[in-house]
């Protein structure tokens, strides 16, 4: 039978390595079903909540002279000869977490210098700032991180991500995406830009937006609203959270949304994209749940509902068009 410390200081193990992968590399969103998977185990989960916390207070751990003790004895011995005699092994466990947070500073170190941070298609990524936020890019997204002057700012210059802002009412959070800001204190919100149009949907919190242009409202968003801002002006309506902020879990919702735009949605995941070549179906209902990036799903799925004929093009599309009728 499996000791309890043991699976513990494995899982902790595990969830430092997890939190590592996600901060300082491109993630696919195979990668990202795989950590969900994983973190589906209830002992995963809370050895990773505590990685996290970790991360959030790593500045504390220096000043800890048994952790600082016990992390320089982790990095120092030698594979195969490791002695822990004098060091409680559930302190090794957090040093082993501790020496991974180290290494993430030293990967956020680096970004921080590089201030871009961008995704290709089909590809999610997650980004640690220094002040305890995250940011999850979606695909093909690009952003850019300046914190001075009292505030953090992040320009959003194509594509989708969602904001978990660490808490700091001296330095409000500003997210500008084409003009438009979106203004936050501490929440979680996702914004996406498509051409002109800005998409705001708030999971929990408040956030100000803000239109581009001198003397535009400034609209208070609640928790579970979404505003959308084009040239019309601003929307504000009910959101479907869960729907809107599925791509973090690598899944796309349809929720009576014409096919078109459900191919427009499928496609932002593909590099050989489908065509669809059905006008007079353009507006038809579409409801289901479908992997990011599962072209082939999706095409066997719409041809035989809407009776589709699916056809390969030379550069690898995929062309729907209405069967005949013979």
């Amino acid at each position: 039978m499996t000791n309890p410390k043991v699976r513990v200081e494995t899982a902790e193990t595990e969830a430092a390595a997890w939190h590592a992968r996600l901060g300082v590399r491109n993630v696919s969103t195979a990668t990202i079903e795989e950590f969900f998977a994983w973190r589906a185990e209830p002992a995963n989960a809370a050895a990773y909540r505590r990685v996290e916390k970790i991360w959030a207070d790593t500045g504390k751990l220096g000043g800890d002279p048994q952790i600082a003790g016990a992390l320089e004895a982790a990095m120092s011995r030698k594979a195969g000869a490791a002695s822990s005699r004098g060091v409680p092994r559930t302190l090794l466990g957090l040093a082993a977490v501790g020496a991974a947070a180290a290494l993430a500073i030293g990967a956020w170190a680096w970004q921080q210098s590089r201030t871009v941070f961008a995704t290709g298609v089909g590809e999610q990524r997650l980004v640690q700032l220094a002040d305890g936020s995250s940011i999850r890019l979606d695909t093909a997204s690009r952003i850019r991180v300046r914190f001075a002057d009292g505030r953090r700012l992040v320009d959003l210059e194509r594509g989708q991500a969602l904001f978990t802002v660490a808490h700091d009412r001296t330095r409000p959070f500003i997210v500008d995406a084409g003009g438009t800001q979106v203004t936050a204190v501490g929440t979680v919100f996702d914004v996406r830009r498509d051409g002109a149009t800005v998409s705001v949907t708030l999971v929990s919190g408040a956030v100000d937006v803000t239109p581009e242009g001198a003397g535009r409202a400034v609209r208070r968003m609640a928790a579970g609203e979404q505003t959308r801002v084009s040239s019309n002006g601003l929307d504000t309506q009910a959101a479907d959270v869960e729907a809107e902020t599925s791509w973090t879990n690598g899944r796309i919702v349809f929720r009576d949304t014409p096919l078109r735009q459900a191919v427009s949605e499928v496609n932002r995941y593909l590099t050989a994209k489908i065509e669809l070549d059905a006008t007079s179906l353009d507006a038809v209902p579409v409801n289901g749940v479908f992997r990011t990036g599962d072209r082939d799903a999706f095409v066997t799925t719409a041809s035989q509902v809407f009776d589709l004929e699916a056809s390969p093009g030379p550069d690898g599309s995929v062309r729907l068009t209405a069967r005949k009728n013979n």
